[in-house]
């Protein structure tokens, strides 16, 4: 067995089912579920008809750069969105994926030189647990970042030395931010692709909540929008992960895609022809009509909007707790420790919710999900009020036992 196995930590929610095995929740109360970053919104139907539609496809092995339309459509999708200029090549800058949880573990097998002395792979904290376990099995160090309310929730990028640039061979960012829903700026994305480029690392950008945000005047701005901004034109350094999970209600689709740098892109196609990661046909087929149509994505941030508004409203006067840059998460400080807040919330008021301390590492600066929560708002409206409403008799509670 690979021995580095025995290193990988156990998964928040393995965590928080043990967490939960002892509660006896009250019957007379459903259960909520805000604790999985699973969209609840439906699948617009235009997308689950062209997956029907395409079935006859199954006939045929797919290539795993996928169809020159799927490419082309991903690369439509992206030269609107993030203003490119036309500066990217479906036939050399775009990859299809099985979803980007997939692609982001298989990208650091494919691109961290384990015979380099002692190479680190830098991360949020917190963070999503696939880039520490990408880094482990690929060979490297895992290296964190601490994320706090100081500083908006965006890692320090400033204090990291010059030795561990040097070290540093992948540079995992997650811009919107799970679970803090912070957005990094455009200053700070020049600054990190000029050390990309200085220390010869490769910024691997999660950008899956992108398409969630609050100001349709203001999107969040993407790796590859900053890069050319900034006149780097030819991308170096840089690769973007998008999903149609989050965007498009899809989650069961599995579809989404990298793009950037076309020498990163040649390698990783090369890697994963090995890895035998193709996406089916019609899959493909769904996913081109789903990256053309931006309706139903402004449709889905409406939604969001909704419930952002009459939970905060519940929330906002009895815990510190506002309205993210973008994504679906509320980071919330918590009167007790998080753990125990979510096992109370549980056991008392049967909502379950993630502790924040499960999706950080302990660092000599602490842990910085120590006293949060992760609320996922893709319930329900009328579930998202009725969580918040217990979750405010929870802290009422707690204040009278004071």
């Amino acid at each position: 067995m690979n021995p580095d196995l025995a290193s990988l930590h156990p998964y928040p929610f393995e965590k928080l089912a043990q967490l939960k095995q002892d509660c006896n929740p009250p019957a007379d109360k459903t259960h909520i579920a805000l604790s999985i970053g699973e969209p609840k919104h439906p699948t617009p139907g235009f997308i689950t008809e062209a997956v029907i539609e395409h079935l006859h496809g199954l006939s045929h092995y797919p290539t795993t750069a996928g169809t020159i339309e799927l490419r082309q459509a991903i690369v439509d999708w992206l030269d609107k969105r993030f203003h490119l200029d036309g500066q990217l090549d479906p036939r050399t800058q775009v990859l299809p994926v099985n979803g980007t949880r997939e692609a982001l573990f298989a990208f650091a097998q494919a691109v961290v030189d384990r015979n380099k002395t002692a190479p680190l792979v830098i991360m949020p904290n917190p963070f999503y647990q696939i880039y520490e376990g990408a880094a482990i099995l690929a060979g490297a160090e895992p290296y964190f970042l601490n994320c706090s309310a100081d500083n908006n929730f965006i890692p320090d990028f400033a204090n990291i030395s010059a030795d561990i640039w040097d070290r540093c061979q992948l540079l995992y960012l997650c811009s919107p931010s799970n679970p803090t829903g912070s957005v990094i700026d455009q200053a700070t994305l020049t600054t990190l692709i000029d050390l990309a480029h200085k220390h010869d690392f490769i910024i691997a950008a999660d950008e899956c909540y992108s398409e969630i945000y609050f100001d349709e005047d203001q999107p969040p701005i993407g790796l590859l929008e900053a890069a050319i901004k900034a006149g780097f034109n030819d991308l170096g350094h840089c690769v973007v992960f998008h999903s149609l999970s989050k965007r498009s209600n899809a989650p069961g689709l599995r579809s989404g895609f990298v793009a950037g740098d076309a020498r990163i892109i040649k390698t990783f196609l090369r890697y994963r022809t090995y890895h035998g990661s193709a996406m089916p046909p019609a899959t493909q087929a769904a996913s081109i009509v789903a990256w053309n149509d931006e309706d139903h994505v402004a449709y889905n941030r409406e939604l969001y909007r909704e419930k952002f508004a009459a939970v905060l409203e519940i929330l906002s006067p009895i815990m510190n707790v506002s309205l993210p840059d973008a994504s679906f998460y509320l980071w919330a400080e918590t009167p007790i420790s998080d753990i125990d807040f979510a096992q109370k919330l549980f056991d008392q008021h049967h909502v379950t919710v993630l502790p924040g301390s499960f999706l950080a590492r302990d660092t000599e600066h602490g842990n910085p999900g120590q006293n949060r929560i992760r609320m996922a708002l893709v319930a329900p409206l009328a579930e998202c009020i009725e969580a918040a409403q217990r979750i405010k008799q929870l802290i009422e509670q707690l204040k009278v036992e004071k």
